[in-house]
C-alpha cells in the first residue's frame, strides 16, 4: 500500500541542473527571502540594522515589496494590520538587540489580537550564542527569552541549511488558529556568508485546521434548540475565521440575539433586529446576557473588556467555541469546544433544528432603548456628534484603525463597522501609538480603499515619524488627530479617582504645520465641519491629516 506521505516528487532535469548550479552572489539572507517568496509572501515590513544587513541586501534580488518604517515598534504595528486585513502572515524584518526589543509592544498587541506576524530578527554571530558575555554589539544574554512570553513560538537558526525549515515552521505556527506572532532569529554571520545551497523554489507550510469534536457540537446544538432565552457573544475569532455569514445564518435559524465584542466589531449586522450591537460596557446589556439560559460565546475569551470588567456573571449554561485552548473556560465554566469559529458554526448549522422566538427582536429593542436613554441622560451630545460625523465620512468598505483614545472607546460601543474586518484597535494589549502605523500597513495590504486612522494627540506623538513613511510610499491613509492637550482618558481616570490629574497635560506641536512640513496636506477642523473635511481627505488619494481640537468625555461606567 502506498500512502500520500510516501510519495516524493522527483525533480526534473532542469530543476536538478539549477539546484546543482545555483547563481553566485547569494548569502544567507537570500535563503530567508526566497523562503518567504516560496511560502507566498509578497510584502515585508521592517527597519534595517547592522546585523540584519544580509537580509536587506537580499531583498534587492527578490520580488518582495519592502515597506520600511521609522521605528521598529511602528513596523510591527504595520505588519499586525497587514496580517489582520489579509489573513496572511506578515513578515517583519528586524535587527539584533535594541531593534528587536523595540518591536515587543507591537508583538504583544499582535498576540492579544491574534494577528499573524512573522518576525525575523538577526542575532550576534554564532560564536557568541549561549549566554556568554563576549561584548558583541547589541549582545543580549538570551535574546529569545525576551520574546518567549509574547509570541506563539520561537525558532533559532545556527546554520544556513536550517533557514528554510525554521521560517516555514514559524509561518505555519503564525497561521495556525489562533493566529499570532512568531519569532525567528538568525546570527549575523549566517546571514552574511555566501551560500551555495540551491535556490528555495517552493515551500509547503499549510496549517492544520482546528475542527470541533462532533459529540460536543451535538450537545451544543441540543442546548441551543431547547433554550428559552439564548444569546450569543461574538468575538474577534468570528471575524478572523471569516465566519460572519455562518453566524448570521445560525442567529436567524434560532432567533438568537447577538452582541459583538470590541474585537468582533462587524461580525454581525449592526441594524439587524437580533443585534444587541456592541454595548458591552453597559449594565443593561450585561443583565440581558446574564439572564440567558444558554449563552453561546464564539471566538472570545470573555476577558476584561468583553465582560464589563469582570462583573459579568452568567446564570445559565455557557457554550464557548474558541481556537485558543488557553482561553477555554479561563473565566467561566462552560461546554468548551476547542475549534475554529467557522468550522464550529458550520457544524452547528448542519446539526441544529430551526427554533422560532417572535419575542427576540422586541427584547433586543428594549435593551437598546434602555442603553440610548442612559447615554441621553449624560449630556454627551458632542461625543455622539463626533462619532456620527466619522461614520458619515468613512466609506463603508474602508478599514479604520483606532488608537487608545476617548473617541476609540466610544467607537468600541457606538460605531457601526458595517462590514467584518473593517474596524481594528489596540484594545488587545492596550498600548499607545497603534492607529497610524497600523493604517499604513492596511493601505499597503489593500490600496483599493482609503484607510482611516484615529488618534489622540498623546498617541499621535508615538508615531509622528511615520508621516515620512506615508509620504515616501504615498499610502492612502487619512489620520484624524483629536487634540485635547494631553492623555485625555488618563486625565478622566485620575480626576475621578484622586480629585485631580498628574502627568497628563502635554505640550504638543502644531499638527497641521508639522504634517505639511512632511509634505502631507493637513486640515484644522471642528465638530460641525468634521464630516465634510474628513470625507474630502479620504476622497483625496495619498496621505492626509485632519486635526480636531476637542475635549471629549466618556460615558459613565456601569461596572463600578
Amino acid at each position: 500500500m502506498t500512502h500520500d506521505h510516501d510519495l516524493v516528487l522527483r525533480p526534473t532535469a532542469a530543476q536538478t541542473e539549477a539546484a546543482l548550479n545555483p547563481p553566485a552572489g547569494r548569502n544567507g539572507g537570500d535563503l530567508v527571502v526566497e523562503t518567504l517568496s516560496g511560502l507566498g509572501a509578497t510584502t515585508v515590513f521592517g527597519l534595517p540594522g547592522q546585523h540584519a544587513l544580509g537580509m536587506f541586501d537580499a531583498l534587492r534580488r527578490s520580488t518582495l515589496r519592502y515597506v520600511g518604517l521609522r521605528v521598529e515598534n511602528n513596523a510591527g504595528f504595520a505588519a499586525d494590520a497587514y496580517g489582520r486585513i489579509t489573513g496572511e502572515a506578515a513578515p517583519l524584518l528586524l535587527s539584533t538587540g535594541p531593534g528587536a526589543l523595540m518591536s515587543l509592544a507591537a508583538l504583544q498587541e499582535a498576540a492579544a489580537a491574534s494577528a499573524p506576524v512573522l518576525a525575523i530578527g538577526s542575532q550576534i554571530p554564532v560564536a557568541g550564542l549561549g549566554g556568554g558575555r563576549h561584548g558583541y554589539l547589541h549582545e543580549l544574554r538570551d535574546q529569545q527569552a525576551s520574546f518567549r512570553d509574547i509570541v506563539k513560538s520561537v525558532h533559532t537558526v545556527r546554520t544556513q541549511s536550517q533557514i528554510p525549515s525554521a521560517v516555514a515552521a514559524a509561518w505555519e505556527s503564525a497561521l495556525t488558529a489562533p493566529h499570532g506572532p512568531v519569532w525567528v532569529e538568525i546570527p549575523q554571520d549566517v546571514l552574511l556568508a555566501e551560500t551555495r545551497l540551491p535556490v528555495v523554489t517552493s515551500m509547503d507550510a499549510t496549517p492544520e485546521e482546528v475542527a470541533p469534536r462532533p459529540e460536543l457540537t451535538a450537545v451544543a446544538a441540543h442546548l441551543l434548540a431547547n433554550a428559552e432565552r439564548p444569546a450569543v457573544i461574538a468575538g474577534g475569532g468570528v471575524v478572523r475565521s471569516d465566519a460572519s455569514g455562518k453566524l448570521l445564518a445560525l442567529a436567524e435559524r434560532l432567533d438568537i440575539p447577538v452582541v459583538t465584542t470590541f474585537g468582533g466589531k462587524g461580525a454581525f449586522p449592526w441594524e439587524h433586529p437580533l443585534s444587541l450591537q456592541s454595548w458591552l460596557e453597559d449594565r443593561h446589556t450585561t443583565d440581558f446576557l446574564e439572564d440567558a439560559d444558554v449563552l453561546l460565546v464564539v471566538g472570545s475569551g470573555l476577558g476584561e473588556l468583553s465582560s464589563n470588567y469582570h462583573t459579568f456573571a452568567p446564570r445559565g449554561r455557557v457554550i464557548q467555541i474558541e481556537a485558543d485552548a488557553g482561553k477555554l473556560e479561563s473565566n467561566h465554566p462552560a461546554l468548551g469546544i476547542h475549534a475554529d469559529a467557522r468550522l464550529a458554526l458550520q457544524a452547528l448549522l448542519e446539526t441544529v433544528p430551526e427554533r422560532r422566538d417572535p419575542t427576540a427582536p422586541e427584547r433586543v429593542s428594549a435593551v437598546l432603548t434602555k442603553v440610548r436613554d442612559r447615554i441621553a441622560a449624560q449630556d454627551l451630545g458632542l461625543e455622539q456628534q463626533v462619532v456620527a460625523a466619522v461614520r458619515a465620512a468613512l466609506p463603508d468598505r474602508s478599514p479604520s484603525f483606532w488608537d487608545m483614545t476617548i473617541l476609540a472607546y466610544w467607537a468600541w460601543s457606538a460605531f457601526d463597522a458595517r462590514h467584518p474586518n473593517t474596524m481594528h484597535s489596540a484594545q488587545g494589549a492596550g498600548g499607545l501609538g497603534y492607529a497610524f502605523p497600523a493604517a499604513l500597513g492596511a493601505a499597503a495590504a489593500d490600496p483599493s480603499h482609503p484607510v482611516l486612522a484615529v488618534s489622540g494627540d498623546g498617541g499621535a506623538m508615538y508615531s509622528i515619524a511615520e508621516l515620512a513613511t506615508a509620504k515616501q510610499y504615498d499610502l492612502d491613509v487619512t489620520w484624524l488627530i483629536v487634540d485635547d492637550g494631553g492623555y485625555g482618558i488618563l486625565r478622566e481616570y485620575m480626576t475621578d479617582a484622586f480629585g485631580e490629574a498628574t502627568a497628563t497635560e502635554l505640550a504638543r506641536p502644531d499638527f497641521v504645520a508639522l504634517s505639511e512640513s512632511f509634505g502631507v496636506p493637513a486640515t484644522l477642523t471642528a465638530p460641525e465641519t468634521l464630516t465634510a473635511d474628513l470625507a474630502k481627505a479620504l476622497a483625496t488619494p495619498g496621505p492626509s491629516v485632519v486635526v480636531l481640537p476637542a475635549l471629549l468625555r466618556m460615558f459613565e461606567p456601569t461596572h463600578l
